[in-house]
């Protein structure tokens, strides 16, 4: 392996251990001429499609493409790094499983906006603003407003049930009104 610093092609392996989901393996290396330390990654190579882009042309599926995007999706909100992995790595088993060889770049957005629409509805308003290329704010809104119904409900399943013990507080002439009361 190449070292990042001196650029000497022969190191050694002074650790190796395997990732928490069993598919990476972290290797860390020490050089044989500079000893300065540094690790790599091994994973499995595995054969994605080509990506096929709006004006024909086709790519490699890009990991870290996907990656950036996501993260920037996400910046500055309560979405760790960890489950953003977790959204790309399902993203690419789904197109090694779907045994294609190629796969139009639409495809691929419309799946990263599923899984943004589950974990983080703002990461993905502002993942979809910069995929669709919106026109105009109405076509923004379109796309909130079909959001919109799904958050709803999802806040009140987490609304905590009171019983009618929690009503509104008395109205300020109601409170008056118990005052005046002997």
């Amino acid at each position: 392996m190449k070292c990042p610093f001196c650029g000497h092609l022969e190191s050694k392996d002074t650790d190796s251990r395997a990732g928490t989901a069993g598919d990476v393996i972290r290797r860390r290396r020490e050089c044989e001429t500079c000893a300065r330390r540094f690790t790599t990654y091994e994973r499995i190579e595995e054969v994605l499609p080509l990506v096929v882009k709006k004006d024909g042309r086709r790519e490699a599926f890009e990991r870290p493409k996907v990656l950036a995007g996501l993260r920037r999706a996400c910046d500055k909100r309560a979405v760790p790094l960890a489950r953003i992995e977790q959204i790309v790595d399902a993203i690419e088993r789904e197109l090694i499983d779907g045994g294609e060889k190629e796969i139009p770049s639409e495809k691929v957005g419309e799946r990263v906006m599923a899984h943004l629409r589950e974990v983080d509805p703002v990461a993905y308003v502002r993942f979809a603003s910069v995929y669709r290329q919106f026109k105009d704010i109405d076509e923004l809104r379109s796309e909130i407003d079909q959001l919109s119904p799904t958050t709803r409900s999802e806040a009140e399943r987490q609304k905590p049930s009171d019983g009618g013990l929690g009503a509104e507080p008395p109205s300020s002439s109601e409170k008056k009104r118990e005052d005046v009361q002997p």
